[in-house]
């Protein structure tokens, strides 16, 4: 039987996600995101955006993960959260990343925020002034980690953040139904360091959508179960 952790397409429209799907692992976590939408409120207004490409990391087994071994620092104590928080973290040293925390408390899961959609014209607006870049495509706005982050003014002060609690700078609502989506699967990106896990297909992105960041050849239909 098909789980339904978001709520259809006729969900009341700002509806917070249900707890059982943070309490999810990342790997079941991440297609069940996708449709999900991601609100940044900053001071020119709230951004409302469409998941649209997501990547699990999941948990000490994971060679591709930065809590592989339960490797517990300053910087992946926030995975040992119990689900519903942000992970935030800086890679080159001028790239933020977003993460949804999921799973138990010291079960240490996470899943990549790769992609997102503007939902409306005023918020590809408020995006693109954050972004602060000639945008030529869809993709070049929110598509990639470090794209959506400027985009939607991520950085480390939203570390730990909670994402199941409205009210403060980011959090999440209902969107679509992922049963209803066009789903694929493909390993993940850049994660030769991973080993034998790195061609696990573990990223999960919408067939055919503009802002995802890399259309993969190995890329196979997905169907939630």
């Amino acid at each position: 039987m098909k789980q339904n952790y978001s709520g259809g397409r006729d969900a009341a429209a700002q509806r917070m996600l249900r707890p059982e799907l943070y309490a999810l692992d990342a790997v079941n976590a991440a297609p069940h995101l996708l449709g999900q939408h991601l609100v940044r409120r900053t001071g020119a207004g709230e951004i409302r955006c469409r998941i649209v490409e997501t990547e699990s990391y999941g948990g000490a087994e994971d060679k591709g993960s930065h809590a592989y071994g339960g490797r517990r620092t300053a910087r992946t104590e926030v995975m040992f959260s119990a689900g519903g928080c942000a992970y935030v973290y800086l890679i080159y040293g001028m790239y933020h990343c977003l993460n949804v925390v999921t799973a138990a408390e010291d079960d240490p899961h996470a899943v990549l925020i790769r992609a997102v959609e503007p939902l409306t014209a005023k918020d590809a607006e408020l995006m693109a002034a954050c972004r602060g870049t000639a945008v030529r495509k869809p993709s070049d706005l929110s598509g990639g980690p470090g794209k959506l982050c400027r985009a939607l003014a991520v950085d480390k002060t939203l570390n730990a953040a909670r994402l199941d609690l409205r009210g403060g700078p980011l959090w999440l609502e209902q969107g679509e139904a992922p049963e209803s989506l066009d789903i694929v699967q493909s390993p993940r990106i850049n994660i030769p360091y991973a080993e034998e896990y790195a061609e696990r297909p573990w990223r999960f992105y919408l067939r055919g959508n503009p802002y995802v960041s890399v259309v993969s050849r190995e890329a196979q239909p997905f169907v939630l179960s």
